[in-house]
């Protein structure tokens, strides 16, 4: 009977690391992505207890497991340098240059229009609180990740991640001066977003081309830089709401 637990154990465990393997290199981040990576981790984890559980060193180690992910995630919250953040999450901006079009996705292997600025500034975030010890940043990461926001949501403040920055119009025309790198252009419409790059340079996940490129919004033809767009600041990174 317990050699037939055990195959079991093992078959749901197999299963539940091909379900982590699967969510992660996936290039979408859905709810249902999510689900099954959050499931197959605590299935996988039980499971490898369980089969080693004779041994009290790796017992001991998996049963603190849990706590030691868990602890960025409640460390007090502290002040966030904004300056260091956005630098971070600008240089994680550029870093998807050339990659793929990939409407839904959030990664290397394919990212669309708002998963680019939201999947650089959640690892910018995660970077940011681990090596700071920032509560605050871990926990806003986590929120991020687990509640998606389309182009239309983020121009909408949607959970209050975006603030309005005050500057509308169309890319090619409309004043800079306000703007400040990692910023994000929604058009009018929700159905595009851009992230301002510095310089008069935007970047975008363009699916006409179907990459990840930056263009400068002054010179280059672009049919996005013609259309209507309202600028918003990650709400972290506006230094009007630093203390909330």
């Amino acid at each position: 009977m317990m050699r037939k637990m055990k195959r079991i154990t093992a078959i749901f465990t197999i299963g539940a690391l091909v379900g982590i393997f699967l969510a992660l290199f996936h290039p979408v981040n859905s709810t249902l992505h999510r689900l099954v990576l959050v499931v197959s981790i605590g299935v996988c984890w039980s499971g490898l207890t369980n089969l080693l559980w004779n041994q009290k060193r790796v017992r001991c180690l998996f049963l603190l497991l849990p706590l030691l992910v868990a602890i960025p995630f409640v460390l007090p919250a502290r002040d966030i340098d904004t300056a260091v953040l956005r630098e971070d999450y600008v240089r994680r901006l550029n870093a998807f240059e050339g990659d793929d079009y990939y409407w839904g996705g959030e990664s290397s292997r394919g990212i669309d229009c708002s998963g680019l600025p939201r999947r650089a500034f959640r690892d910018a975030l995660l970077s940011y609180g681990l090596r700071n010890l920032n509560g605050k940043a871990c926990r806003a990461f986590l929120e991020q990740w687990w509640f998606d926001a389309s182009a239309k949501a983020l121009g909408e403040g949607y959970r209050s991640y975006t603030v309005p920055v005050g500057v509308s119009g169309t890319i090619e025309k409309m004043d800079y001066g306000d703007l400040m790198p990692g910023d994000i252009a929604v058009t009018s419409s929700g159905i595009h977003a851009l992230a301002y790059a510095g310089e008069d340079d935007w970047i975008q996940a363009e699916p006409g081309i179907g990459k990840v490129v930056t263009l400068d919004g002054r010179k280059s033809q672009n049919l996005w830089f013609g259309r209507p767009v309202i600028a918003h600041r990650w709400r972290i990174l506006d230094e009007r709401n630093v203390s909330r």
